[in-house]
């Protein structure tokens, strides 16, 4: 896998494979597969994050929407609309280990997260560019997203995902084996080499980089 960038933004793009996802703790069949290694002190750190102001900066993600014709004020940052929830007292979304990790890495970073199934992107390369007019996905519990004129990501049938939501026909689900991961603000040699130890514990896969 390839991820390219038409235009010119730094991202730091990981492939993740031989990766093992499981559900949230509370709907696991105990006799099927044995519970992964317990997340909440991850989600602690996370909230705890979130309620003092330690986390990451916005500005950055602001400026890259701003950058690129997007108020985002009004279309947010993947990562700041979960802070502002966070704040809120509502607590990090559980939907299964993978997308877990990336939403606790992305809340305190304040960097927005998009991640892809390898086995459902079309073609052989994930392309950064911006949207055509026109063009929109179906979105992860949600109508039509629209990218005319947006950062977004493409594979070679079209529009997979932006820095704001990914589309449901690349989601991350319990029958994922092989996935990208893209940052899309650059984070430091620390920070990816914290993502992969969660990956590796929670996802129970291994990462490497990919060039961009």
């Amino acid at each position: 896998m390839k991820v390219r960038s038409d235009i010119p933004v730094e991202v730091i793009a990981l492939e993740l494979y031989e990766l093992e996802v499981t559900p949230p703790r509370d709907d696991f069949e105990l006799e099927v597969k044995p519970p992964r290694d317990d997340f909440e002190l991850e989600v602690k750190r996370a909230s705890q994050a979130a309620r003092s102001g330690g986390v990451g900066p916005i500005d950055r993600a602001r400026a890259l929407y701003r950058n690129y014709g997007t108020d985002p004020t009004r279309m947010r940052p993947s990562s700041e609309a979960l802070l502002r929830r966070m704040k809120k007292g509502e607590p990090l979304p559980r939907i299964n280990s993978l997308v877990d990790v990336a939403n606790a890495m992305s809340v305190q970073l304040q960097v927005p997260v998009g991640l892809y199934d390898l086995g459902k992107v079309k073609g052989e390369e994930l392309v950064i560019r911006l949207g055509n007019k026109d063009e929109s996905y179906e979105g992860i519990g949600k109508e039509r997203v629209n990218v005319a004129g947006r950062i977004c990501v493409a594979d070679v049938e079209g529009p997979c995902g932006n820095p704001s939501a990914d589309s449901a026909r690349t989601m991350i689900t319990t029958s994922t084996e092989s996935a990208a991961w893209i940052y899309f603000l650059p984070v430091r040699d620390d920070d990816i080499d914290r993502t992969a130890e969660l990956i590796a514990v929670f996802g129970r896969g291994l990462v490497r980089m990919i060039p961009t």
